[in-house]
């Protein structure tokens, strides 16, 4: 039997499900794609409200260095950044990259891409169903609760690309995990990924909630990076803490470099040439050149300050920052954990539900913000779709 007289089921309707249902289309067969929301893709949406970052524009190797995972790596390499801007361009959506290499749709918005992409999918013959919450397993048929009542659906392929553990509220609860878990499938345990962490502040640091800390390098054991980061009420968060987020949650220490282009000689030379009779305030704004935000940081972190130059130079270069715990998962940007790349084959196919394929966030890995979380959630949902429409082509 041909792929065209094969169906097709995708669940989900974020980028790695709607990338699947391209690919299973394309290949002639009848795609159904169930969204449990009113809409599709509303975490891409809201990532777009600040600017959708789509992917990086660096060399491929170092961009897959950021992959927690070879597999998923290896999956991306089929579909890195270049494809990601082709793919992008595809759909009518104009380009720019910024200064950090950061590639970003002209408009800003993810909605313009978004609504090019359904309207591609629907020119394809792809049945969308919003509001069809899926509801486990019934035997073999895949059950969903639907505006029209229970609606059960027994497919020739199934892609689940439900998400991770993020953001439940935009969809990504995890509710599938005990439905796949009792089948034996390995559910690895969610963690929080791209988080803040909490910070107990003291009440001098109430001026500078909601700055920007710029111009600092942040080292951790393994890392030494540069990387702009917030204060917030709550601690810290911003893309220099996400980098670096799954070796802190792991308890690593982190510390701040507050003037990462000077040496400590240097830096302690130009804080000797300050008069002895000068406020320590003076000495650290004069002679290390520090901003009010890295003058506040060294005043909270570093107290009782050395007054020799050489030692307040060292204190600078590396002041301890006194993380607390890693904000909770559903504020997280995204979500360690999901299944098992044990529990799957290379086509991305769970091995104890065979016709069953995943995708996207619902895998276990875990990546920086940046683009590199959308350009493999968009990878492995070809991969995915790909690959289970060779299967059907097969059969």
């Amino acid at each position: 039997m041909s792929a065209a007289a094969k169906s097709a089921l995708v669940i989900g309707g974020g980028p790695a499900g709607l990338m699947a249902a391209e690919e299973l289309a394309r290949a002639g067969v009848a795609v159904t794609l169930a969204e449990a929301k009113p809409t599709l893709a509303r975490k891409f949406l809201m990532a777009g409200k600040s600017g959708l970052n789509l992917t990086k524009d660096e060399p491929l190797d170092v961009f897959l260095s950021h992959y927690s995972h070879p597999q998923i790596a290896a999956i991306t390499r089929a579909f890195g950044p270049e494809a990601t801007q082709s793919f992008a361009r595809d759909l009518g959506v104009e380009l720019f990259t910024g200064s950090t290499g950061r590639v970003f749709p002209k408009v800003m918005k993810a909605s313009p891409m978004l609504r090019a992409w359904i309207a591609r999918l629907e020119s394809l013959g792809v049945t969308i169903h919003t509001r069809w919450r899926w509801q486990g397993f019934d035997g073999d048929a895949l059950i969903f609760d639907t505006p029209e009542g229970r609606q059960s659906l027994s497919p020739d392929a199934t892609i689940l690309a439900l998400g991770g553990a993020s953001w439940p509220r935009l969809g990504s609860d995890a509710a599938w995990a005990p439905w796949l878990s009792a089948k034996g499938v390995k559910i690895a345990p969610f963690a929080p990924a791209n988080m803040g962490f909490e910070i107990d502040w003291s009440a001098h640091m109430a001026n500078q909630l909601g700055q920007p800390v710029k111009g600092a390098a942040l080292i951790t054991p393994t890392r030494r990076t540069r990387g702009e980061f917030v204060i917030s009420e709550r601690g810290l968060e911003g893309g220099g803490i996400y980098e670096l987020s799954a070796e802190l949650r792991e308890g690593a220490p982190l510390s701040l470099d507050l003037a990462p282009d000077q040496s400590a000689e240097d830096l302690a030379a130009r804080l000797a040439k300050i008069p002895p009779k000068q406020s320590l305030t003076n000495r650290l704004r004069k002679g290390a050149k520090l901003d009010p935000v890295k003058l506040a940081l060294a005043l909270e972190w570093g107290r009782p300050l050395p007054k020799d130059p050489t030692q307040l130079a060292t204190t600078l270069k590396s002041l301890p920052v006194p993380l607390g715990a890693p904000r909770p998962i559903a504020e997280a940007i995204s979500s360690a954990g999901g299944i098992a790349w044990d529990s799957l084959t290379d086509d991305l196919e769970l091995t104890a539900l065979p016709g069953l394929y995943a995708a996207g966030e619902m895998l276990d890995w875990e990546a920086p913000t940046g683009g590199y979380l959308l350009t493999a959630c968009l990878a492995s949902g070809r991969h995915a779709g790909r690959a289970a429409a060779r299967q059907l082509a097969s059969s």
